[in-house]
């Protein structure tokens, strides 16, 4: 007779487990423990064996039964219903673990040890934010161009059209390493071409107009906010590096009497260290800060001594200034500035201005940069060029522009 949920609400455990048939196959097995088990047996190329469907109340007598019917249908059809299930589990894993988040992740530790922390820590959090909660739980290679799409123009939609161009950006390099460790067949990436609008140019805002920076840096020379800031907004401009490398600028890096200062590779964000030469006007600045912060570590100290000042300190004071930080000028913009107006104005070398910008240019035979290539160049331009800002500054080199704000 088959079971019934009233019979099966009332059957107690014995000393031993025990069967209690249903039909075609379908028995409960109760454990001493209290257990109720559905379990069907049945045959296959001659061998008796047994499909655990679950376990009552959770999977009820009409579930087991469509279970089971289920399992019959793939005997029919010459299918062991077990080693059906062993293999669903097994892809069950395999999706899980080429799902797009956690090969994303496996990308991301074998590339950011090559980077700085602070644009590993803007990527990792770009896709933390903005990819994983839509495509982090799909196995990577059913991610489609349209998913991609919908994925990134929600970045579009807030306006944030160059994060969704470098979220983009970062799919694509994932799917590549999908790609070259066998886990995707192809990059959707490269269909989506011309799907977002074009970026705006100058991600960072840049003065790169002389007569602009004239006025720039008498606005920095009338700054009344601390000695410490105004000296890295002085600095800025003379060294034009990334605005993380000045922030947390430490005086052991500084050679003032030879003028160097050299950037450990951890600061750097391609990893490689980096020399600055320092012109005469730029070792003033630091020799004028040094009675402030010099029995500390850090140039550029902040409320808390043992650290530096606040990453937004710099950009803070230049909208106090007056200047837009997303339309006219950030701390940021200080490399557009001199890499414009250096090769556009005293007409220097690009190769050399690319070496002091520590970017990677390579040469005819292919080497990348070196922190000392160019290095008697570089010096010569680092003091050309802060004697020209001098000048700038005094509008011996331009008319004078009115001061900000004035009718």
């Amino acid at each position: 007779m088959p079971l019934t949920d009233t019979q099966i609400k009332t059957l107690k455990p014995d000393v031993k487990p025990r069967k209690v048939a249903d039909e075609k196959g379908l028995f409960l097995l109760l454990t001493p423990t209290g257990g109720k088990l559905w379990r069907l047996k049945f045959r296959f190329d001659g061998k008796e064996k047994l499909l655990a469907l679950g376990s009552y109340p959770d999977v009820s007598l009409k579930d087991a039964r469509t279970r089971r019917d289920e399992a019959r249908k793939l005997l029919a059809d010459g299918i062991d219903p077990a080693e059906e299930r062993k293999a669903a589990k097994a892809a069950r894993v395999v999706a899980v673990a080429n799902n797009f988040e956690a090969i994303a992740r496996e990308w991301f530790g074998k590339q950011a040890s090559g980077w700085a922390d602070t644009h590993a820590d803007k990527i990792l959090q770009r896709l933390e934010k903005d990819v994983f909660p839509w495509l982090g739980s799909r196995p990577i290679s059913g991610i489609t161009p349209p998913d991609l799409l919908a994925t990134v123009r929600r970045i579009e939609a807030r306006g944030a059209l160059d994060t969704a161009h470098r979220a983009l950006q970062n799919c694509g390099q994932i799917f590549r390493y999908a790609v070259a460790t066998g886990r995707a067949e192809r990059d959707p990436t490269g269909d989506l071409r011309g799907a977002l609008p074009p970026r705006r140019t100058g991600h960072f805002a840049a003065i790169t107009e002389p007569l602009e920076v004239g006025a720039l840096l008498r606005a920095i020379d009338a700054f009344k906010g601390t000695l410490i800031v105004q000296s890295a907004l002085k600095l800025g401009p003379l060294v034009f590096v990334r605005p993380g490398e000045l922030r947390k600028a430490e005086w052991a890096e500084f050679d003032l009497d030879k003028g160097e200062w050299s950037i450990p590779p951890e600061r750097m964000k391609a990893k490689r260290a980096h020399l600055v030469p320092l012109s005469s006007q730029a070792v003033a600045i630091l020799r004028d800060l040094h009675p402030l912060t010099g029995r500390g570590v850090h140039v550029f100290a902040g409320r808390d001594p043992k650290k530096p000042m606040s990453e937004a300190a710099v950009n803070a004071a230049l909208r106090r200034m007056g200047y837009d930080t997303k339309t006219e000028m950030t701390g940021h913009g200080f490399r557009a500035m001199a890499r414009t107006i250096l090769h556009e104005e005293l007409e220097v070398d690009r190769d050399v201005i690319e070496h002091q910008l520590a970017h990677r240019v390579p040469d005819a035979l292919g080497t990348a940069y070196n922190r000392t290539k160019f290095i008697k160049e570089r010096r010569a331009m680092m003091q050309r060029w802060a004697d020209y800002l001098e000048r700038l500054k005094a509008g011996a080199e331009v008319v004078e522009l009115p001061s900000r704000g004035a009718a």
